[in-house]
């Protein structure tokens, strides 16, 4: 057992943003402990080169632990014996990433945890050989702290991409502590941070079952209704399988229709996405990336529209395809538009056709190469159409349970933020000897 007090004695860091650091302590540029290099190898496939395994950016960001070993399922490539040879990793080196879209993940990198065969690294990192004795499970420590990733986002330069250059590597700065005293934080560092990984664990599990019980609750009501003591007749749809006597199937194309209504001499501005379930009004400022020259192609929503992305289901089963528009806007061609007629509740056909979307029915629709949809897919759609009134229902008992569901999410959230800031900070504190690791 391990707790944490004060040096016996500091001195001045010489380093402004760093302030003062334990006597004994060093602080080195990080092109002293080691040497950069970058590979050249992509991920495209050479006939008659030999294969081998790479260590991509995707590596670096999926590892909570810091570390690279055998269990990771790397990407493997063909490329020169010659260049292979010269890149292979080896334990204990240090994989960075130099570009990111984000400030904050500039500069985080991954150790190489165990010898790994025939493993290289892709063009998109970069490789840390150390030539100074440094703790071997200290090094993951070394960069991934604050003090260091602050000076690697403030060199970061790029708009889509953030991107820093091999100099900046070599000359940034890191606190390295004597031999003995690397191998206690690191022990300590290891030790604290899987107990804060597990912690966070258990309460993403958490928010994962949280959003699987909102899904089983949202297709229970859109197609079993909330009288748990109705009587039930087959619907004569194999997919939807009993519904409540009262219930009717009904052809799509009674409830709804297409809206094609384009945006022609710009009636509208104001641009609307479909992102994670939801109809969100996009900022201009960032409409980057492949813009249209004209949105007067684009169509127009009303409030109640329901909108859906018809496209690649054969490549795309994870995404949520459908939501309901609360705005006014317009919307690319590209998705499909519809408009409920006939009095029917479009906030009920909105989470009936969720409900398809995320148990997969939408998927047995698709046509083509690719799996699309289209409106000819829905014009024939099999709707459960319940009373009106139990419509209202049932779209009040989904979004009370939601608001339920949607606190605990949150509560959760809000606890793995602060374990993560948690960890942030005693890595911080712990690394450049603002508190030290003391044995009792």
């Amino acid at each position: 057992m391990s707790k944490l007090e004060k040096y016996p004695s500091y001195k001045d860091s010489g380093v402004e943003w760093l302030g003062e650091i334990p006597e004994g302590w060093d602080i080195v540029r990080l092109g002293v402990l080691g040497s950069f290099t970058a590979s050249g190898i992509d991920k495209y496939i050479v006939k008659n080169e030999s294969l081998v395994k790479i260590i991509n950016f995707t590596d670096i960001y999926s590892r909570t632990n810091l570390t690279l070993d055998s269990k990771i399922k790397y990407m493997e490539v063909t490329t020169p014996e010659l260049n292979r040879k010269k890149h292979l990793v080896k334990k204990g080196d240090l994989i960075f990433l130099p570009s990111s879209e984000t400030y904050e993940d500039l500069g985080l990198s991954a150790l190489v945890n165990e010898e790994l065969k025939n493993t290289s690294f892709s063009y998109h990192v970069i490789r840390l050989e150390f030539k100074k004795d440094i703790a071997h499970n200290f090094r993951k420590y070394l960069s991934n702290n604050n003090s260091v990733l602050n000076q690697f986002s403030s060199y970061g330069k790029g708009t889509t991409r953030k991107i820093i250059g091999r100099n900046v590597f070599k000359n940034v700065r890191v606190v390295v502590p004597p031999k003995q005293e690397q191998i206690k934080i690191a022990s300590f560092l290891d030790e604290k941070t899987e107990q804060l990984d597990k912690a966070i664990q258990q309460k993403e599990q958490l928010i994962k079952l949280l959003k699987e019980r909102r899904q089983i609750l949202i297709n229970d009501a859109v197609t079993k209704g909330l009288d748990k003591t109705v009587a039930m007749k087959d619907s004569g749809v194999e997919w939807i399988g009993e519904i409540p006597e009262g219930w009717e199937i009904v052809p799509g194309f009674t409830v709804y229709k297409e809206n094609k209504t384009k945006n022609t001499g710009m009636k509208d501005d104001r641009i609307l996405s479909l992102s994670y379930g939801k109809i969100i009004v996009k900022p201009k400022e960032k409409l980057t990336g492949l813009v249209p020259e004209s949105f007067e192609t684009y169509q127009i929503v009303k409030p109640g529209d329901i909108i859906i992305r018809c496209m690649d289901l054969q490549n795309d089963q994870t995404s949520l395809r459908t939501a309901i528009s609360i705005n006014d806007g317009i919307i690319t061609s590209a998705y499909l538009n519809l408009n409920v007629i006939n009095t029917f509740n479009s906030e009920y056909l909105h989470y009936y056709l969720h409900s398809l979307d995320i148990t997969k029915v939408l998927y047995k629709f698709g046509s083509g190469l690719r799996q699309n949809l289209s409106y000819e897919n829905f014009k024939r759609l099999s709707i459960v159409q319940p009373p009106k009134q139990e419509q209202e229902q049932i779209v009040n008992y989904i979004e009370k349970n939601n608001q339920k569901i949607d606190k605990a999410i949150n509560l959760q959230q809000q606890q793995i933020t602060k374990l993560k800031e948690y960890k942030t900070t005693l890595i911080d504190s712990v690394v450049t000897g603002k508190v030290r690791v003391k044995d009792d």
